[in-house]
């Protein structure tokens, strides 16, 4: 897909705002004090992939969603719950 200036800008923004949030963030910051506690030096690499998809117009709030026993055992683990 194709993006137009407004779209790189605004993914752009979208990384930076996490990146920020990460390095403001006081549990990063006491999980890393924690290890150089213990005697390591941490060195945080985490990689970002933004995707997008163009809004569908014709998108169906009503339309049923079907999932595999498979797929409700992994909701059931990250303790995602359908109602």
């Amino acid at each position: 897909m194709k993006l137009d200036d407004e779209a790189k800008n605004a993914v752009r923004e979208l990384g930076d705002a996490v990146n920020d949030s990460i390095k403001q963030s006081a549990i990063v910051a006491e999980a890393i004090m924690r290890l150089r506690e213990i005697g390591y030096s941490p060195n945080l690499t985490l990689k970002l992939e933004i995707g997008l998809n163009e809004i569908d117009d014709d998108f169906d709030e009503n339309a049923e969603l079907e999932l595999t026993d498979e797929d409700l055992r992994e909701l059931r683990r990250m303790k995602i719950r359908i109602e």
